[in-house]
């Protein structure tokens, strides 16, 4: 069952790896996250959702690299109601401490979206604009070409480009809210996301996140929505 199957990596991805100890002053150039999150209910309704993911970066000097994954799955009394994935991989490198340029790799699949697949791929430039402990502000533009496939199997390719905005604000030594904007602007289609999450840490590594995630494509096969909505509340272990 595909369900369980996600549970279990899920729960072998949390584990950290064993990394050589370090200087206890020298900056791990590696970091990230990895979430899970689970709800099940039995009796007259036989139902289960899940969604988990993780992120990690690696720094190097001028060159950052960061990669990425997700899924969700639902079922409602054994019927798939929900199932969806995503990959991303963004290199950058450092032009001064503020501006960079950066190249990225981004996939999506969903099954009961309005495209099957996307893919696309990016260069572009970014600047940090706001660099503090309490916030940070990242834009970034971009251009180069995506390629998709609908529902029912019609294949398109087109030059695109590429809009996004990350914002952090850390309220609180222990909370955090982040906002997430990008677009992806084609001649056939145009994508865009919108990510609201906020995280408050529970104890150690452990944080408990809760997001909101908007997805709209304004071009979409007759008989599928334009616009996609996920809610999710998930546990975090930050490595």
């Amino acid at each position: 069952m595909r369900l369980h199957a996600w549970i279990l990596f899920s729960v072998l991805a949390v584990a950290p790896p064993a990394f050589a100890a370090e200087e206890e002053d020298e900056k791990d150039p590696l970091e990230g996250n990895v979430t899970f999150g689970f709800l099940g209910t039995s009796g007259n309704t036989e139902t289960s959702s899940l969604n988990t993911g993780f992120e990690a970066s690696y720094t190097l000097e001028r060159w950052t690299h960061k990669a990425s994954a997700a899924a969700i799955y639902s079922e409602d009394n054994s019927v798939t109601t929900a199932e969806a994935y995503e990959a991303a991989w963004i290199s950058g490198w450092d032009l001064t401490e503020r501006d960079f340029l950066f190249g990225r790799l981004s996939w999506r699949k969903d099954r009961f979206g309005g495209f099957d697949t996307q893919f696309s791929q990016t260069l572009g430039y970014g600047r940090k604009v706001l660099t503090g402990e309490v916030h940070t502000l990242t834009v970034g533009l971009g251009a180069g070409a995506r390629q998709s496939e609908d529902q029912f199997g019609v294949s398109s390719e087109e030059a695109i480009f590429t809009g996004d905005v990350v914002y952090k604000w850390k309220f609180s030594e222990t909370a955090e809210f982040d906002q997430t904007v990008a677009v992806e602007a084609g001649e056939d289609n145009t994508y865009s996301e919108s990510v609201t999450s906020v995280k408050t840490t529970l104890i150690g590594a452990f944080s408990l996140a809760a997001s909101y995630t908007i997805r709209h494509n304004s071009d979409v096969p007759i008989g599928t929505e334009k616009k996609d909505t996920r809610t999710a509340i998930s546990l975090q272990y930050d490595f």
